[in-house]
């Protein structure tokens, strides 16, 4: 089957008479109410079949596929293809959804941090697992034999997960950079550098930058593994460098752009900037906005939405890139600090790293400048850090009362747009 018939199989075993029974689910509801003013042992009985009539019936076949060989990675290919969005479909209705939640559940139980086995890459492994990581890179892209050697080679980390499910697979992969500090910006690791060439001297290195983890499988995506990698990495080189005790990301904002260009259309005030240059005090500052009006032939807010959409090469000009940094660096950080989903921080990468325990500790300018960091965050990058004698603490503040810890860079430029925003 191609993937559209394949998807479309799953959505109809997701449905009756495959999925949960319905009616014994209204029957036994009943049931657990009445028994609730019985006795205990009644309400257990009761309480177990309910919990037998919410069971989707087809999990009974997912569980026998998964105990099949190579069933487990049919399970994860299951769910790839229900998560696919092919061109023409449908979104997924409650019915897949929940199945594909099912696979998850199922997925996190064969892929428990017990069962999995942490291995360090270097330039001696096995030449179809380095080619492996090079497909599987979704941060910066890999371009040839040079770089991937440059990333397994001196004063760098590459680890990965596997799985006897699945053998010969990295099912997540995590590269680290040691460094003397925390570093700022993305090109002088991806690229390389002169030190990259040099012995790895324990009495220079003092940070560990956890610079790109990439997931090899679509279909394990919400499966806890990168938590688990990036704790088990954390041991392994504090065990090997013991010189090493800050540990940080430098990471992408991949949602920046795609926000501030929802965002500045609702700015108020947006059609007075015709009549006048005074800027949207919820943006802007005047001096800003007068900066930008010398420098462009649009109004400001126009001139931040255009650069938001990746239109003009505005990173070339000093005087503009000079004029952005403030509101660029304000709006980001509000939008990591400030911009939430269901309680929690909005962007992803974000979200993935407060659920560890990190704080978010540094906003970096023109961090990547590369196409692909200008279009998705205006070349901006942030550093995620994690203190481990409080990472755990951290973590429990921000899962159960969505606490989000920030430095006084990040609270500074917080305070900064909201004090705008409230002119």
């Amino acid at each position: 089957m191609d993937l559209t018939s394949r998807r479309d199989l799953l959505v109809i075993l997701s449905k009756d008479p495959y999925g949960p029974d319905h009616d014994a689910v209204a029957r036994f509801a009943v049931k657990v109410a009445e028994a609730a003013q019985r006795d205990s042992e009644t309400l257990r009985k009761v309480e177990a079949r309910l919990r037998l009539a919410l069971t989707p019936r087809y999990k009974h076949l997912l569980t026998s596929i998964s105990r099949q060989n190579e069933g487990v990675k049919m399970l994860a290919d299951m769910r790839a293809d229900l998560l696919a969005t092919p061109e023409g479909t449908l979104p997924l209705g409650p019915d897949a959804k929940e199945l594909a939640e099912v696979l998850r559940d199922l997925l996190s139980e064969w892929f428990s941090v017990g069962l999995l086995h942490l291995q360090r890459v270097t330039w001696s492994s096995p030449c179809d697992l380095l080619e492996k990581i090079s497909q599987y890179e979704a941060v910066h892209r890999i371009r040839h034999w040079t770089d991937i050697k440059r990333r397994v080679g001196p004063n760098r980390r590459c680890f990965v997960f596997t799985h006897p499910a699945m053998p010969g697979e990295p099912l997540v992969v995590l590269h680290v950079k040691l460094a003397p500090e925390i570093s700022d910006n993305i090109q002088s690791i991806v690229r390389g550098l002169e030190i990259d060439e040099e012995p790895e001297d324990p009495k220079r290195l003092f940070a560990a930058v956890f610079y790109s983890i990439s997931s090899s499988h679509p279909g394990l995506r919400g499966v806890e593994l990168g938590t688990f990698l990036i704790r088990s990495v954390v041991h392994e080189i504090q065990t090997e460098f013991p010189s090493i005790n800050v540990f940080s990301s430098i990471s992408p904002i991949p949602g920046f752009c795609r926000w501030l260009v929802k965002f500045l259309p609702s700015a108020p005030h947006l059609n007075a900037l015709e009549l006048s240059p005074t800027p949207s005090p919820q943006i802007l500052t005047a001096t800003e906005s007068s900066q930008l009006q010398k420098l462009s032939t649009r109004l400001p807010l126009e001139t931040l939405r255009d650069i938001a959409q990746g239109k003009g090469d505005w990173v070339r000009n000093e005087e503009l890139v000079a004029a952005l940094r403030a509101p660029l660096m304000r709006l980001a950080s509000w939008y990591l600090y400030g911009e939430k989903l269901r309680g929690r921080a909005f962007d992803a990468v974000a979200n993935f790293h407060l659920r560890n325990g990190a704080s978010i500790w540094r906003l970096n300018w023109l961090a990547d400048n590369s196409a692909q960091g200008l279009k998705t965050s205006c070349g901006l990058m942030v550093n995620y850090r994690y203190n481990l004698a409080v990472v755990e603490d951290r973590s429990v503040g921000y899962l159960q009362h969505n606490r989000v810890e920030a430095s006084e860079q990040i609270l500074r430029l917080v305070a900064e747009y909201q004090a705008l925003s409230e002119l």
